[in-house]
């Protein structure tokens, strides 16, 4: 029996969480099978791909030997995942996906420790934020545990694509489509879970700051709407805006709400500013709808916050106290603390680009020049970005935020 997906409804105002039960419910009403490890067949390749140099690669360009795949039907649930060989994905051209956008997805990252042994950052996280993902656009929900013991299976299967030069590691791709195979504007009571894998290096390739262009007439998010939540949706639209930005010489957008800063590009946004008595203040947007809840987003804070005398950050004295503040604030406010000489550092964070400087940001025709460092990142910055790469390589060891693949 299908789940009606009539009866089934999400509540726009409700939280992310309420929703996921809600779908749970459906699917263990009609006793639906969930994604199941115990079943996981395995195909390896007869044709392995050469390795490409960690010196040529693009971020997104070259892909592992391997993918996973599982499907939903409505009326047996989640059918045994496969891993096989990489190859293009066979659709009916009617599938959701292609016309009403129910694409969820994740970025996710493995790195080679100094053991050998490949290694997930907080992927907990991510599984939990592809969920809620995947509950907001009504598609089938999974076990999060399962899914996340498959993300290591493959890694395990195509571990040696992951460079061992420093700064590079395997992007993962987690990937959540409708599949319903009708023109009917409604939820999709079908789906395809797909996991793909690319090597990859530095996502910004020039080690100088970049610069981005504060933007209003195109929003990347808005209040009651999907910006805190990770679907392919959220993406499109901001590529016009990108590249208005590009011809004007600028790297990245800015996105404001009005004269509120929101996300740099893809990216959370941090500034960090001096004050009287000597700390810092750290400053980024709340999670308020719109921002993405960027997992190296929350680890940044959770960094800062530990900072003290006894564990200081590399760079920053341990009697310099770091004051963090999840609040709105504007663009007025940033010219404000340039103009005063408050504003030490600006950077956007992200699976992708981990800690990124922000040396220049267009507004309103004309050019805010943010302070310089000799090697780029600002002392807190740049310690982020150390202590970051330490403990995702496994050389430091922070709570349970580096997990093994088995």
């Amino acid at each position: 029996m299908a789940i009606d997906t009539k009866t089934v409804r999400l509540d726009p105002t409700a939280s992310s969480e309420a929703a996921t039960k809600d779908l749970v419910a459906a699917v263990s009403k009609h006793q639906l099978a969930d994604l199941d490890v115990s079943k996981l067949t395995i195909t390896l390749t007869d044709k392995p791909k050469p390795l490409t140099p960690p010196e040529s690669l693009v971020f997104g360009k070259v892909m592992t030997d391997h993918m996973l795949v599982a499907n939903f039907d409505p009326t047996t649930g989640w059918s045994s995942p496969e891993i096989k060989p990489y190859a293009p994905l066979t659709l009916d051209p009617t599938s959701s996906c292609f016309h009403y956008c129910p694409n969820v997805f994740e970025g996710m990252k493995a790195y080679l420790g100094s053991d050998g042994k490949p290694r997930l950052f907080r992927p907990k996280l991510n599984v939990a934020r592809l969920a809620t993902s995947a509950a907001r656009v009504s598609l089938p929900p999974f076990d999060q545990d399962a899914m996340l013991k498959l993300i290591e299976r493959l890694v395990v299967v195509d571990s040696r694509w992951i460079p061992a030069a420093p700064g590079y590691s395997m992007y993962i791709r987690p990937t959540i489509i409708g599949t319903r195979s009708s023109l009917g504007v409604a939820a999709s009571d079908s789906a395809m879970i797909f996991i793909i894998l690319t090597p990859s290096g530095p996502y910004f390739r020039t080690p100088e700051a970049l610069s981005i262009l504060a933007t209003g007439e195109s929003v990347r998010a808005w209040p009651g709407g999907t910006g805190g939540h990770k679907l392919g949706v959220n993406y499109s639209p901001g590529f016009l805006p990108q590249q208005i930005a590009a011809k004007q010489g600028y790297q990245q957008c800015l996105w404001l709400l009005g004269d509120t800063v929101t996300e740099a590009g893809a990216m959370n946004f941090f500034v960090i500013l001096k004050r009287d008595d000597g700390d810092l203040d750290l400053v980024t947007p709340p999670l308020d709808g719109l921002i993405l809840p960027g997992i190296t987003r929350a680890s940044c804070l959770a960094l800062t916050a530990a900072h003290s005398p006894a564990h200081p950050l590399p760079e920053v004295s341990g009697r310099t106290r770091i004051h963090a503040h999840e609040r709105p604030f504007t663009m007025a406010e940033v010219q404000s603390w340039v103009a005063r000489g408050q504003l030490l550092e600006a950077f956007g964070v992200g699976t992708a680009v981990l800690v990124a400087p922000v040396g220049r940001i267009g507004y309103q025709g004309r050019d805010i020049d943010l302070p310089k460092y000799p090697g780029v990142l600002g002392p807190v910055g740049s310690s982020l970005w150390k202590m970051l790469v330490d403990i995702q390589t496994g050389r430091v060891q922070w709570d349970d935020w580096s997990v093994i693949c088995q």
